[in-house]
């Protein structure tokens, strides 16, 4: 492993300096070895690894002290000065094996920080099997997405107002390239200190977009950082919209620096195609529903954007912004294509495909993982007349399109298991909060790598 303490260079205006939660006992329930691969910790002893990552010993080479991260967002279009990192913090970095990237090592229900108003610093050890369960699902499917390293049950009793309480409680580690956010812009900005937004600006451009200079004018660095993550976010949010994917809270202080999806929070996965759909019950006006993740996006961007008008005139950066629904309409095409196995449409054929996809699933009402499921890699698609009338134009495009590869891996001749529908999770939840039976989630991680593995031969 390659530890290195690059946060704190920023400052100490940047973070806060805590101390992780002590708990009496811990009881591991997900170690990621894959994951763990990436940074040369999978040989790490299972002492070791409690050490880590439920004890949270320094890693040599790495921060001495925790970093809770400050930042401000706007919540529901609310904007609030009074977060940051109430329940995680910053525990490490370190470089990616193969690419020598920079990762974080950030957590959640490590314990209280000063940005823990009147939060208990705690997390349900539901909340962690189901971000475990859309991180996995969601790097299946190719989405940009941090990945869950390590969960440990705590075994203290945590009281909620929407779940059933007593609860478990658990503390997981996550990976991810960056916990910087639009929000730690968003907290300069409202502080007055643009010359800290150049500092923060030139550190994201120079450990995480090589292509950026981070010397350059603040003109030029701000407006290449802003293009470069409205690329990143829109990537990011097609990637969600071809799975059926409803993040909930598409707050501010949600979208990092380095466009990758985490903190799932009510995450759902569309079993039908609902433009309407709204996973988080507190989303009483749909604000974050399904069909308006695109729109949240950009809306997130263009706070980004506020808050380099020190620097920068309106114009350009408006200019900048009109690129992300070009980059999300292509980016969309090309997952959609990915997804059926098929070579990607080009062009002008872009918004007709993303456009027929969206109108036949709807009037289809398909399950969506069954669709990909049956028709991939123009399996079946020669069945146009025996299909359902709503689906046959989407199979008349698929079946002029080639096959990525010649054959229809083995698995697709299996029954769909890897499937992430409300009630599934549910289920699996209910297994572990019933009778501490593990197995029928550690059935669903194993079903989900074997559908990674036979999407991306």
């Amino acid at each position: 492993m390659k530890p290195v303490a690059l946060h704190e260079m920023l400052g100490e205006n940047f973070f806060a300096r805590v101390t992780a939660a002590q708990f009496n006992s811990l009881t591991k329930r997900y170690r990621n070895q894959d994951a763990a691969k990436d940074v040369s910790l999978d040989t790490l002893s299972d002492e070791q690894w409690q050490s880590y990552f439920g004890a949270f010993t320094p890693f040599p080479d790495s921060f001495k002290t925790p970093l809770a991260l400050c930042y401000h967002g706007h919540q529901f279009g609310i904007y609030n000065p009074e977060i940051g990192d109430g329940r995680g913090f910053l525990y490490a970095q370190l470089r990616e094996d193969t690419t020598n990237r920079l990762l974080d090592l950030g957590t959640k229900g490590s314990g209280t920080t000063p940005f823990s108003r009147s939060g208990d610093g705690r997390l349900t050890l539901k909340g962690a099997v189901r971000e475990i369960l859309a991180s996995e699902y969601l790097n299946a499917l190719s989405v940009n997405s941090c990945k869950i390293l390590s969960v440990f049950e705590t075994e203290e009793q945590l009281h909620r107002n929407d779940e059933p309480s007593p609860t478990r409680a658990a503390v997981l580690v996550r990976l991810s390239h960056s916990h910087i956010r639009i929000g730690s812009f968003q907290r300069l900005a409202y502080l007055n200190q643009p010359q800290e937004i150049l500092t923060l600006a030139r550190y994201v451009a120079r450990y995480y977009y090589p292509d950026i200079d981070p010397e350059s004018p603040p003109e030029a660095l701000l407006l290449g950082l802003l293009e470069a993550l409205i690329i990143c976010v829109a990537e990011m949010v097609a990637g969600w919209m071809a799975a059926g994917f409803v993040h909930g809270v598409l707050n501010t202080d949600n979208f990092n620096l380095t466009g990758e999806s985490f903190d799932y929070g009510p995450w759902r996965f569309l079993d039908k195609m609902d433009f309407n759909f709204t996973a988080a019950y507190f989303d009483r006006e749909g604000r974050y529903a399904y069909g308006k993740q695109p729109e949240a996006a950009l809306w997130a961007l263009c706070r980004l954007a506020d808050c380099f008008t020190d620097f920068v005139s309106t114009e350009p950066l408006e200019k900048i912004l009109q690129k992300f629904y070009p980059a999300i309409q292509s980016a969309l095409s090309a997952k959609l294509c990915w997804r059926f196995g098929v070579a990607p449409v080009s062009g002008a054929k872009e918004a007709e495909f993303v456009s027929l996809f969206f109108s036949t699933t709807t009037n289809s009402k398909s399950n969506l993982d069954c669709l990909f499921h049956r028709f991939y890699a123009g399996f079946e698609v020669n069945q146009i007349l025996s299909a359902p009338e709503p689906l046959r134009p989407l199979l008349e495009v698929l079946k002029e399109l080639p096959a990525r590869q010649n054959q229809r891996p083995y698995y697709f001749d299996e029954p769909l298991e890897s499937s992430l529908v409300f009630g599934e999770t549910e289920r699996l939840w209910a297994a572990i909060s019933d009778s501490d039976d593990w197995s029928q989630f550690e059935k669903k991680i194993a079903a989900i790598k074997r559908y990674s593995a036979a999407l991306k031969a």
